[in-house]
């Protein structure tokens, strides 16, 4: 488990973090949001395999595992071929969970590299008008 908050994703900067994933294990990603509006993006490859990937939202920590919104279904990525990206609209604060599920590899341990970004909204008021 690796928690986040948007501030520690905005710096980032632009190099890629890593995540080790052994066999028949997940790893987690919580990130904690509470402004609307923003977009989480990612940018994602594994080696020396496939890893599945889900994008789930929770109220709170608090709220039951059970009661979660499943954003993005869990789908196998074949990310050691293509580099894996996409996005999130965040609509409601709360933790919104990036999820690398390597627990079909009986076998494989899995690196992950990924990059996140957050990106607020251009808000256009009109200003530039004469």
């Amino acid at each position: 488990k690796l928690p986040l908050t948007v501030e520690e994703i905005m710096n980032f900067g632009e190099s890629n973090r890593e995540l080790f994933i052994k066999s028949s294990t997940y790893s987690i990603i919580p990130i904690t949001v509470t402004e609307m509006g923003l977009t989480i993006s990612w940018i994602f490859s594994s080696d020396p395999k496939s890893i599945s990937f889900s994008v789930v939202y929770q109220e709170s920590e608090d709220t039951p595992l059970d009661q979660c919104k499943v954003l993005i279904p869990m789908t196998r990525c074949n990310s050691h071929k293509e580099t894996i990206r996409g996005q999130v609209k965040v609509r409601n604060s709360g933790i919104y969970t990036l999820i690398f599920d390597n627990t079909f590899s009986r076998f494989i341990s899995k690196r992950v590299f990924y990059h996140l970004t957050v990106e607020r909204p251009v808000i256009y008021d009109g200003s530039d008008f004469p």
